[in-house]
């Protein structure tokens, strides 16, 4: 059974493939499915972004393709970086120059007045582009006061747990997949990828 992931970041589709191998699965890349172009990111919202990603990759390729659109969301910030997570600050920066972004805007901030939290919505299509299901998952924690721990990708070095005293860089992958947003949004959403592959 093969699915398609409707992204280009190996962190992301190792996280994937750790969660769904289990199943059978067999994940796939945009770049090993020889996808070369990129799906303009116009929605408004995690959901409407993944839906233009699942729709336009599974047409171009006829497979059963996940997307997902997911990102960090600042109280403090007004919600902020949101589905501007992956460009926060411009396309220009690095990714740890938008953690120390982040960080220098919640300068003397402290504990829950740095909430945060990550949201993932994940869209599921068929090989058609017909969207087959459309799961949501949040994981709530804070933003820590500097970047800490060597795992995970994007923000993980920063998103603190307060309940577990470490960030999501800092944690193994089988609690991670366990608490994090895309794992419950994978979870969600199993049932249905499992269904429609064996159509």
């Amino acid at each position: 059974m093969k699915l398609l992931i409707a992204t280009h970041n190996k962190g992301k589709i190792k996280e994937l493939n750790a969660l769904l191998a289990a199943e059978g699965i067999d994940v796939i890349g945009l770049d090993e499915a020889g996808v070369t172009f990129d799906v303009e990111e116009t929605g408004t919202t995690f959901e409407a972004n993944a839906r233009l990603k699942a729709v336009q990759y599974a047409q171009a390729t006829g497979l059963t393709t996940l997307a997902d659109d997911s990102g960090l969301q600042i109280d403090a910030l007004n919600g902020e970086p949101g589905v501007y997570t992956a460009r926060y600050g411009g396309a220009e920066l690095t990714q740890t120059e938008r953690m120390a972004l982040v960080l220098d805007k919640l300068d003397g901030l402290e504990g829950a007045q740095r909430s945060a939290r990550f949201r993932c919505a994940i869209v599921l299509a068929n090989g058609e582009g017909e969207v087959v299901s459309v799961k949501e998952g949040v994981c709530e924690g804070e933003i820590a006061q500097t970047i800490a721990g060597a795992g995970g990708f994007g923000y993980d070095p920063i998103f603190y747990l307060p309940e577990h005293g470490i960030t999501f860089a800092q944690m193994d992958k089988l609690p991670k997949n366990q608490i994090s947003h895309r794992g419950q949004a994978v979870r969600a959403i199993l049932p249905e990828i499992i269904s429609s592959l064996r159509q």
